[in-house]
């Protein structure tokens, strides 16, 4: 990857793809991507659990076109400043969890250390899926296994 990549054309889905804008943060793109997530998140949290996922899904979807879209026209396979998997990482990560600062505190530090460290079996798909299903997925991993590890803390606390 080029050490400085241009920064992306003014088009709708490169704007999608870079949160808004929080992807072109000079330090911690992905963390300012994640950010992006929890006024999203605070927004649909109270859905039911159905249209929650389905949210999710579709974002998800929507994520590997946006990627791939993106990822071509910059000539950039995993660009760094694109952050709409961090979101939808995120997204998965706070399935079902309540909506307070506490849980969402953990998601959100949880999600990054899985993301940045990219553990087994993230990492193999960070290394072998490319294209925007490879951008989407390792995130979308990172956060279903946050997902569970929260559920199983929430259960031994018994909240």
């Amino acid at each position: 990857m080029p050490s400085n990549p241009r920064p992306p054309p003014r088009t709708l889905v490169h704007w999608i793809a870079f949160g808004g804008g929080a992807g072109l943060s000079p330090i911690a793109p992905g963390t300012a991507g994640t950010l992006v997530a929890i006024p999203i998140y605070l927004a649909i949290a109270a859905w039911p659990l159905s249209y929650y996922l389905g949210f999710v899904l579709a974002f998800g979807l929507a994520g590997i076109a946006i990627c791939n879209r993106t990822a071509r026209d910059l000539e950039v396979p995993d660009h760094p400043g694109i952050v709409i998997d961090e979101i939808a990482g995120f997204l998965l990560a706070m399935s079902a969890l309540p909506a307070n600062g506490y849980w969402i505190a953990a998601a959100f530090v949880s999600f990054r250390l899985l993301d940045i460290s990219k553990p087994w079996p993230i990492s193999v798909i960070d290394r072998r899926l490319k294209g925007g299903l490879g951008v989407m997925l390792d995130d979308l991993l990172a956060g279903a296994m946050v997902c569970v590890a929260l559920h199983a803390l929430r259960a031994l606390l018994g909240d």
